[in-house]
């Protein structure tokens, strides 16, 4: 009996190290190696690589350079991050699949550009986009519309730029496409958050009127009792520009003050201005 029992211990002892053999050696075995697949879910949109010809035209619309501090909403495998990067610019990939944000560290890492390139986890909604100067996205048009009103209270001058779709009935200041993959995603559109000057401004002897919808401006100016329709006013970032009795007025808004130049219709400069809201 007793030697059935060493028998019997010893049986369990090779079993047992044979086991811890096997797990040891499985928790010692690389593991596969992840690869995103063309229309894996993910928490707001499916996963499509933007083609890098059109990340390119993005990067270039927006003059994407090294003052840039870019963020990339649903960064996906990077690319765009990376490619910020490239341009000089500091750049952060925001993507909610932990497995994407692992890639992109790994593709950054490869590229020599994880010094400029940073990748986390998180929320698109949820993210603080206010240090932003550029912001580039491939979301889907509903996605783009329940951002809208946040990028619309971004800094005057940011730019916001798109893979294929808009932003509803905020018109986009610039519309290009590439020469590559004509028939899909090979759109790009940019918009340049506008400051805010809705109100009425005093300039001079004259009121200025202002009403404003996204970059696009109506309005009138009233002087000497006389009113004059304003014509071609729009937005560029800070920058105004409005045409009155065929004089071009420029300005830089600077909250609630604006200094500008007055040309005529052949931009000739006639004198400065300025108004206060």
């Amino acid at each position: 009996m007793k030697s059935i029992n060493l028998t019997l211990k010893a049986l369990m002892s090779a079993s047992f190290l044979l086991f811890s053999v096997l797990v040891s050696g499985q928790q010692q075995s690389p593991a596969a190696t992840f690869e995103p697949q063309v229309g894996q879910q993910g928490k707001d949109v499916v996963w499509v690589p933007t083609p890098q010809e059109l990340v390119n035209k993005m990067l270039e619309i927006a003059h994407v350079g090294p003052s840039d501090f870019v963020i990339d909403l649903g960064s996906g495998d990077g690319r765009t991050v990376i490619s910020a990067a490239k341009l000089g610019a500091r750049a952060l990939g925001v993507e909610f699949n932990p497995d994407m944000v692992a890639l992109s560290r790994s593709n950054a890492r490869k590229e020599g550009m994880n010094h400029l390139a940073e990748f986390v986890e998180g929320d698109l909604f949820e993210t603080d986009l206010s240090k932003a100067t550029v912001i580039t996205m491939f979301l889907l048009p509903e996605i783009n519309l329940r951002l809208r009103p946040k990028l619309l209270e971004l800094k005057p001058g940011t730019r916001i730029v798109s893979n294929t779709f808009t932003m509803g009935d905020w018109q986009e200041d610039v519309e290009a496409t590439t020469d590559e993959n004509w028939n899909s995603w090979n759109q790009a559109h940019l918009w340049i958050v506008p400051a805010k000057v809705e109100g009425t401004w005093k300039t001079g002897n004259g009121e200025l009127k202002l009403t404003q919808k996204y970059q696009m401006l109506e309005g009138s100016y009233i002087s000497g009792g006389k009113e004059s329709r304003i014509r071609e006013g729009r937005m560029k970032g800070d920058i105004i520009s409005l045409t009155i009795n065929d004089r071009i007025y420029t300005g830089r808004v600077q909250g609630n003050r604006i200094e500008g130049n007055i040309a005529d219709s052949s931009g000739n400069s006639l004198r400065e201005w300025t108004a206060t809201r």
